[in-house]
């Protein structure tokens, strides 16, 4: 469901895919070709989201903000499955690991891949083109350009292609 709050609406762009159980709250930009999986909530209720072209949000992520803390998530991001982004921002191109929590003030870098389970805590900045994992999450190591293609950029662009997919193709159908 998509709502109102307090006079905000969100504004999506008509090209984007929205699955039928995701919850859209308040002052919410969601851009072109971006995709948003079921089970999402997304609650601009204290200040803006914005949501990038070609980015997607998969199924059961919660994305909230704190008062004048927004949350940016540029174009080409993936967040994955069971993700928390609380009042941050994510650089182009980067990868939010299933089950990774992002904290208030953080900044993740352009084609960042931040590792499965792991906690940025508030304020902290993941260099740009680095793997993060742990809680609290640590540097590992600068990701190569041959990874970055595989993992950041293939996974964005194949969750476009899954979201024209399902736009067309998705069909509620009833028991029996």
């Amino acid at each position: 469901m998509i709502y109102e709050f307090k006079g905000k609406k969100p504004v999506i762009d008509e090209s984007a895919y929205i699955a039928n159980s995701v919850e859209i709250i308040g002052d919410v930009k969601i851009g072109k070709d971006a995709s948003i999986w079921f089970n999402t909530v997304i609650r601009g209720d204290n200040d803006v989201i914005q949501i990038g072209d070609r980015a997607n949000i998969q199924d059961g992520s919660v994305l909230h903000v704190n008062k004048s803390m927004p949350i940016i998530i540029e174009e080409d991001v993936t967040v994955g499955h069971n993700v928390i982004v609380h009042a941050c921002t994510v650089r182009k191109g980067a990868l939010l690991g299933m089950g990774s929590i992002i904290l208030d003030g953080a900044e993740i870098g352009e084609y960042a891949l931040v590792g499965a389970g792991t906690v940025v805590p508030p304020g902290k900045k993941v260099p740009p083109r680095t793997l993060v994992v742990g809680n609290p999450m640590k540097v590992v190591r600068e990701l190569s350009d041959q990874e970055i293609e595989n993992m950041n950029v293939r996974t964005y662009l194949s969750y476009v292609s899954k979201g024209k997919e399902y736009k067309e193709g998705l069909t509620r159908i009833s028991p029996n």
